[in-house]
């Protein structure tokens, strides 16, 4: 099938057509969008986030002392609880009111690719702020400053359990040889198999243990916040990847940039997080010359993401591939928010308990629980993963009960048929459609159905 550049761009760089706004016209006018999925004001922050959690742990010691304080922590403790549902809430309607998609597209794959889950109700405020702070504003910068920004977020050291990390001849540990201050890998490793380099890129566990020490010193508390603490830090110079860092003075957080940015501009960094953007967007098996031409463009533009995007959306294995990806759960479900020409005013006017009804739970039912995960490793690729029986049929329940809740009276399925599928439908779905008994049988077997569900 031929498929022209702004279907493709809408189905499979986005979350698909919509029946209020055009579709991309062209990659300059694709990549000019990505300034859209910037933070917005008033959105979460680090500093709210400690604020809302330091607030909690005082109520919950007090909350015994009398009823008015007890009332006082259950409010709180369900503000905080609600927090997951109000952040998905947030995505939905800013992915659905992106007129090309691909910006928030973007937000939802780097979120993965770094992935730092939030365990414990206390840390779901920070959740929401490690994506605005972390991760929205470097989609369209260089590779490096998200990384930076990532693996040394508060979320991210909380989640990697990078608090508890100490030089084994730090200050600290000098200081106090009875207690157990040792050093705490998980971050080092993290950084070099999942964020850059990749599972059999060359690097030793020397490499690991030596990024580990150098790691030391971030820290992240309730009292004062984001901190680097030189008298936790390893002393001296730490050698990764043949390279030395810092050991002149005193451990500096510039020592870890250096080494972040170092990484982030290698040449197996390059190819594999190209083939991980090409297996995302494009192919689950996206052939070698695809990830060879990104990995080429990001190493001669030191990691500049939008170019690397660029050439990925030239390509001619995007058309090639069309429909042979499936949409996993949160992808599905905007899309089809978009095709039935729901705004993002009015997924924002959901409100509990209808809000968790509509759009949490059943995420969950069809297999993705918000900001959870299973590992750092984040969501899986393989089709397998999200078309199992069960599954599926969550998502065709779905299709079948939340259309109407937003969208009174139903669109005429055969007009939703062009709509959300642009003439990239097949001769099958144009049969069945229009002999459907009603519109929410129609609308359903669109949603429903394989093209799609498959981008």
């Amino acid at each position: 099938m031929n498929v022209d550049f702004p279907q493709l761009a809408a189905i499979r760089l986005g979350f698909g057509l919509s029946p209020l706004m055009p579709p991309p016209q062209d990659p300059a006018e694709l990549l000019a969008g990505l300034g859209l999925a910037a933070p917005e004001p008033g959105s979460m922050t680090s500093e709210q986030a400690r604020e809302m959690t330091k607030l909690r742990t005082r109520l919950r010691r007090a909350r015994y002392d009398s009823e008015a304080a007890e009332k006082e922590y259950s409010v709180q403790n369900k503000l905080m609880g609600r927090q997951l549902a109000r952040d998905l809430q947030g995505r939905i309607a800013r992915a659905v009111d992106d007129p090309f998609g691909f910006g928030e597209r973007l937000v939802q794959f780097w979120s993965d690719h770094f992935t730092a889950v939030p365990t414990g109700l206390a840390n779901n405020p920070l959740g929401s702020a490690y994506v605005n702070e972390a991760i929205r504003p470097h989609i369209g910068g260089r590779f490096e400053d998200m990384f930076f920004a990532a693996d040394t977020h508060p979320m991210m050291l909380v989640y990697l359990n990078q608090n508890t990390s100490r030089g084994p001849n730090s200050m600290a540990a000098r200081r106090q040889p009875d207690k157990a201050l040792g050093l705490n890998e998980n971050l080092a490793r993290e950084a070099m198999e999942l964020h850059s380099l990749g599972v059999g890129a060359p690097y030793t566990q020397a490499d690991v243990r030596q990024l580990a020490e150098l790691l030391t010193g971030l820290s992240y508390n309730l009292q004062k916040g984001f901190e680097y603490l030189p008298q936790i830090a390893e002393p001296g110079a730490e050698t990764v990847l043949g390279v030395s860092y810092g050991g002149e003075n005193k451990a500096t957080l510039r020592d870890i940039r250096l080494a972040l940015r170092d990484i982030a501009r290698r040449a197996e960094t390059a190819q594999h997080v190209s083939r991980k953007l090409a297996i995302h967007f494009v192919s689950d098996s996206p052939s070698a010359d695809l990830v060879d031409q990104m990995a080429a463009k990001w190493r001669e533009t030191d990691g500049h993401l939008p170019q690397v995007y660029r050439v990925m959306m030239t390509h001619p294995e995007l058309e090639a591939t069309f429909r042979q990806k499936v949409r996993q759960p949160f992808d599905y479900m905007v899309a089809a928010l978009r095709a039935l020409g729901v705004t993002g005013k009015q997924v924002m006017a959901l409100d509990f308990p209808q809000l968790p009804a509509i759009l949490f739970q059943p995420l969950a039912g069809m297999g993705q629980r918000w900001m959870r995960p299973v590992g750092p490793d984040g969501w899986p690729e393989a089709p397998e993963a999200w078309i199992a029986p069960q599954l599926l049929a969550a998502r065709i329940s779905w299709a079948l009960q939340t259309p109407r809740k937003f969208v009174k009276p139903l669109p005429d399925p055969r007009d939703m048929l062009q709509t959300a599928l642009g003439g990239t439908q097949s001769p099958e779905l144009d049969w069945a459609v229009p002999k459907a008994e009603n519109r929410a049988e129609g609308v359903a077997l669109i949603l429903a159905s394989s093209d799609f569900n498959r981008r």
